[in-house]
């Protein structure tokens, strides 16, 4: 199985790219991200790469880097996503923004990507929850906030106070995240107001 690639860009497609190695040319599709951070042809690239057999085809798929090719991976294990959509998401999110948005179950995030609707976006956050590699960016206190909203969890007067500025017109990520940082500073016992007032300034940073 080929797991890296090294040569000359030869030429790009819609959604590859000829790799040149050595006088064989290989077509290797990439995510849009990866294509427009390759450079010109007749330069130097190389491309981690994972091996797709099918008995009627051989497909190689290309990435700029080894974390990528792993949440290209997780994506594939996911029921309803294919080869073209988990290029889609690696085209919109990088690998941190992914991780970030599956830890925060921030659905609208993941349904940016071509092909992707709300419930793939969904059970992409749901299966690879606890599958992910370490949520990059992310706050822990937000992740645990954002899973007790979830799942009804979060003491009530956080929930009023996220309900509150989702309200407002805040998204519900960002609003969780937001009450999240002033349920810190002002303990357990805050009141909803409190919550409320501390997290708008937090939203107005």
């Amino acid at each position: 199985m080929i797991g890296k690639l090294k040569g000359v860009i030869d030429s790009y497609g819609d959604d590859h790219v000829v790799l040149d190695v050595q006088g064989v040319g290989y077509l290797v599709h990439c995510s849009t991200r990866t294509l427009q951070a390759l450079p010109r042809p007749g330069e130097a690239a190389a491309l981690s790469i994972e091996t797709y057999v099918r008995e009627d085809m051989i497909r190689l798929y290309g990435f700029a880097t080894d974390t990528e090719r792993e949440w290209f991976r997780l994506l594939m294990t996911v029921q309803g996503v294919g080869a073209k959509v988990a290029l889609g998401v690696l085209g919109v999110l990088k690998p941190a923004e992914l991780a970030s948005a599956i830890a925060l179950q921030d659905k609208a995030q993941i349904a940016r990507a071509p092909g992707v609707g709300p419930k793939v976006a969904g059970r992409i956050v749901a299966e690879l929850r606890d599958k992910a590699p370490a949520f990059t960016g992310a706050d822990p206190a937000v992740v645990s906030l954002q899973a007790d909203l979830a799942e009804a969890r979060a003491p009530r007067p956080v929930a009023d106070a996220v309900s509150a500025l989702v309200n407002l017109g805040y998204p519900q990520v960002q609003a969780g995240a937001a009450v999240a940082a002033a349920a810190k500073s002002a303990g357990e016992d805050a009141t909803t107001e409190t919550l409320i007032r501390l997290g708008l300034k937090e939203l107005a940073r």
